[in-house]
């Protein structure tokens, strides 16, 4: 048989077979920028092929390359991602003065209460009330008890035999036919089944 392998063709071991006969075995991410900027050093290294192989997008595979040829090993850690600058923040003054209407409210007011005194004293200027939340969770002074205190999510109830409890809804009333309609509803807890 014969080879008809170029030679810049090249085999990685199959990442879904481990080294101990598992499918899977964990390998850092610094390993693996390491292992690709290994062989894509190489004179012979076709980095888009490369790229395909190791499942990345060949803009991230010269990044890190040209990282590492500039930094050496250094440039392969992985970097903030955290702008550098946040144009859209809120004002140091404007967080300041809502931390202040918190400390005030005795650290019970939330966002919307907050939102409510700063429009009562005039204030211009005035942040969103979630914006304001997110103004509190920054400084950690929402935690979780202030979050206990509101009621959870709608629970669903259920009597356990028909006839025990009926739930009955006037739902108002409105024309109908030159006279009105004044709708009243009756239901079994148990089964949902509209009696009246």
């Amino acid at each position: 048989m014969v080879d008809r392998r170029s030679e810049t063709s090249w085999t990685l071991p199959d990442p879904w077979i481990g080294r101990d006969g598992m499918p899977f075995y964990e390998v850092s991410m610094m390993d693996r920028k390491r292992e690709f900027v290994e062989f894509a050093s190489r004179e012979w290294a076709n980095v888009r092929e490369l790229c395909r192989r190791f499942g990345i997008s060949p803009t991230t595979g010269y990044k890190w390359l040209e990282r590492y040829r500039s930094e050496g090993p250094a440039g392969l850690v992985e970097r903030s991602r955290r702008p550098h600058l946040s144009p859209q923040r809120t004002a140091s003054a404007i967080e300041a003065r809502v931390l202040q209407v918190r400390d005030e409210s005795n650290d019970v007011w939330g966002g919307r209460k907050i939102r409510q005194a700063m429009k009562r004293h005039g204030e211009l200027d005035i942040p969103a009330a979630s914006t304001i939340t997110a103004i509190l969770r920054r400084h950690d002074r929402l935690t979780e008890a202030t979050a206990a205190q509101h009621p959870g999510p709608w629970q669903r109830f259920e009597r356990e035999a028909p006839n025990e409890l009926w739930q009955m809804d006037f739902k108002g009333h409105f024309a109908i036919h030159g006279g009105r309609c004044h709708p009243l509803t009756t239901l079994d807890d148990h089964s949902r089944f509209n009696l009246v």
